[in-house]
This record gives C-alpha cells, structure tokens and sequence, in this order.
C-alpha cells in the first residue's frame, strides 16, 4: 500500500491484508494511515490478497473510485474479493459460537466483528476500471500510467507512472510482485522501459530458488510417497494462480501415469471460479498452456479431479478412507477451509502437509515450514505429527538472481531504488547487491515514511 501524490491529488499503488500476528495484523488492516475519502484513485497491480485484499476496507473508510488493474485481474477481483469477505463473515461467526462457550463458563468476553462484509465487497466491484498491458491510463492532468507483464499470477503487472510538469519529467515504477521464467501457465515477466525511481519487490532478496525442472519429480516423489503408507496430501495453496499450476502439473503426472490413481480434490470455491477466469484469459497463456487448447483439452480438468464448492461435501472429505490429494486456501493458512483439514489430518503421520509457496512471518504457514511441534489451530493447540514438505520451484516470486536480471536492463537510469514487500534481511541484502552490481542508491523504506522525487 504505497501512497503516491501528484498534482494535488492522492493515489494508492495497491491495497493489500497484512499478514502475520493475528492481533497485530487485524489492527493493521482495520486502521488506515489515511482517510479512503482522501485517495483519488487505485492501480491495482494484481489479485492477490497483499495487494488487493483490503480494498473494501479503503472504500469502508470512504474511498469511491476508480480502481484501475488489467481485465484479467479484474475478474479475479470479482471472486476473491467476495470470497474474502465471506470468510471474513464466517471466521468471525465461527469464532463468536467459540467465545460464546467460553463466556457460558467465564473464560472470555468480548465479540469479533469482520473486517469487511459481502455488503464493503459488492460496493468496491464496480469501480474497477480496465486498462491492458501497454495501454497508457490518465490519472490526473500531468500523470499517467501504462502496465507490463510482471509474469507473477494471471493478469499481474508492473507499472510505470510518468509525470510531466512544465517540462520535467519523472518516471516511477512499481514493480508490484516480479514473476520468474518458465512458471507453468503463464508469460515471463516483460522487460521494462527506462525510469527514474523504482519502488521494487524484496521477498527473496536474500535466496535463490531451486530450478523449475525438478517441481514434477518432487510432486510425484511426494504423492507416491504418502499414498504408499495409506495417507493423505493437504496442499495449502494460493485459489489465484499457485492452485492452477498444481492441477496443470497434477494433470501431466496422471497422463504419464507417473502417479497411483487416487483422487485430486480442488476444495475451495474461489479456486473453482478463478479456474473458471484463467480458462476465459487465454491471452495470458504461455505455449505450454496453450499447446493444451490446439489440443482441444482443458488444462485445468482431468478424470480424477474434482472441485467442491459446497461446506457440507468439503465435510465429506473427512470421511474418506483411503490416500487423496486436497487443494485448498488460504494459501499462508490463516483462515478458510484449509484450516478445517489441517485440523482434521495435522496429527496423523501416514498424511504430508505439502507448502508450495512464500509464507509470510508468524503465520500458521511459516510455523509448518519451520517445523514447529505443535501449532494453533482454531485458538487448540494441535501436534504436528504429519509430514512436511515444501515445493519452492513453484513459488511466484523472482529470487535475488532473478531479480537482478529482470532490473538489469534499465538500472542504468535509475536514481533511486526503494525496497518494499520483504522481511529486512531479503531486503538489506538485495540493497547491497543492487549497490555493488549497478552502483544504485537504495533505500529500505519504513512504514510510513515519505520521499520527493522533484
């Protein structure tokens, strides 16, 4: 959530939930460090939720428009933000029922609230407005703004705003989240025109990611694995992108018969409509996903997987005997339905948990990933007993490597670096490399301080 001012008026790069200490990020994400009435207008780089979540949080504080993002991450808007919004209503229903209990025996008080309802989410939909990659969008008399491919998730983008006054010009680019080559489904991130300053991604500043390659042979090493000691697979994963590369990767295995005929369960219903938005965008495809349509096939559907929109067959899940594989979010784990599974398989050996992506700080995620012993689940505390296992190849971030190689071409230009979107220790160790690879003057900002680039 970068807050940009020109010519009088205030805009919003992105508008994301914090993720992390339940209280802290709650707190956060209700108290904006502005009025919504206050902001002009949003560029919304893509759908995910840090960096589109709280958008009906903005509009709740007064926020009325216009919300700009390409047509593809518009669509996915539509869903995910309905969907945070009603798991919003129904943690925090879930939760009172819970308080209720423990008030009946003098142990709580208190009432949680949503953070936003259906009602904050149907009132933002409308003021998304489209704007396709290489298509300048005017923001104000003197700035515009034009959007590339970042290559992160369907439809995500960097953009670089241009302001010109009496002359002088001044390019900012935001790179929102960088993608990396070679990701199943969708295109490499563009190479970027020429800029003066650069608000840019950290998350793996400090690491590099193992090479893309090896993600089927782990994928498959992992399910044959825990389907021969009679388990199940539990995928926490990202609904918007991450889950449609596990069934496209998931669809190759079964047609190679490289795994045992078992079930496939895509348990969530955002996952099942953005599915739904990735087959509507062919135009963001790469050749791999499109080979799939000139063969008349869907990339996203095979004989052994099933999608489950409704709670009472997500229930059923339970009942099964027998290995399968479930996908289901939230993909740091931190409310929806993944929740209920971890709860119900956590505690039994013969099951893996299997992490596929970034895990924010203090989040239930990153206490699996670190191989913590016990874990709340639902405010009880559960024994990690389960295997854990983590599929870094598909995570949708740049690394440091690949992050130097996507700034490389126009770091020339740049006068001015400012690193966001990492935990200090990926941030300060991409500021020394950008230093001593291009000789750039870089900042790691801190909440809430502000910059002149006149």
């Amino acid at each position: 959530m970068h807050l940009v001012e020109s010519g009088g008026k205030r805009y919003l790069l992105d508008c994301g939930l914090h993720q992390g200490r339940r209280k802290e990020a709650d707190r956060k994400n209700r108290e904006l460090p502005f009025s919504g009435s206050s902001i002009d207008a949003v560029v919304l780089s893509h759908a995910h939720t840090d960096h589109a979540g709280n958008l009906p949080t903005l509009v709740k504080h007064g926020f009325s428009g216009p919300i700009y993002a390409t047509p593809a991450t518009i669509d996915l808007c539509n869903w995910m933000l309905r969907d945070s919004a009603h798991i919003q209503e129904k943690d925090a229903e879930f939760l009172n029922k819970r308080l209720e209990h423990r008030k009946s025996k003098g142990l709580a008080d208190g009432h949680v609230v949503p953070l936003y309802t259906m009602e904050d989410a149907e009132r933002t939909l409308p003021m998304f407005q489209p704007v396709g990659y290489h298509s300048p969008q005017s923001l104000g008399p003197d700035l515009t703004y034009v959007p590339y491919d970042a290559g992160h998730i369907l439809g995500s983008s960097c953009v670089v705003l241009h302001e010109e006054t009496d002359g002088a010009r001044v390019r900012l680019t935001f790179s929102g989240d960088v993608g990396r080559p070679n990701l199943p489904i969708i295109r490499d991130p563009e190479v970027m025109p020429a800029a003066e300053y650069l608000i840019m991604e950290s998350t793996y500043g400090g690491r590099l990611h193992k090479d893309v390659s090896h993600v089927v042979n782990k994928l498959r090493d992992v399910v044959n694995r825990t389907a021969g000691r009679g388990g199940r697979i539990i995928v926490p994963a990202f609904a918007v992108g991450r889950t449609q590369q596990l069934v496209l990767l998931l669809h190759q295995l079964a047609n190679a018969r490289q795994i045992p005929n078992i079930p496939i369960f895509v348990d969530s219903p955002l996952a099942l409509n953005v599915t739904q938005v990735h087959r509507d965008h062919p135009e963001c495809f790469d050749d791999e996903a499109r080979e799939y349509l000139r063969h008349g096939e869907d990339p996203f559907g095979f004989q052994r997987l099933q999608y489950i929109r409704e709670a009472s067959e997500s229930k059923k899940l339970n009942d099964l005997h027998g290995p399968f594989v479930v996908i289901s979010a939230s993909g740091m784990c931190e409310q929806g339905r993944i929740l209920h599974h971890l709860r119900n398989n956590i505690e039994d050996p013969r099951n893996t948990i299997l992490v596929t992506g970034f895990m924010a700080q203090d989040t239930l995620g990153r206490k699996l990933v670190e191989k913590w012993q016990e874990v709340l689940i639902f405010g009880e505390p559960m024994r990690v007993r389960a295997e854990i296992s983590s599929l870094d190849e598909l995570s949708g971030h740049a690394d440091q490597r690949e992050l130097l190689h996507w700034i490389e071409p126009f770091a020339a230009g740049l006068r001015r670096v400012f690193l966001v979107h990492g935990e200090p220790e990926q941030a300060q160790t991409l500021a020394k490399l950008l230093h001593a690879n291009f000789g750039l003057q870089v900042v790691v900002p801190a909440p809430g301080q502000s910059f002149d680039l006149n």
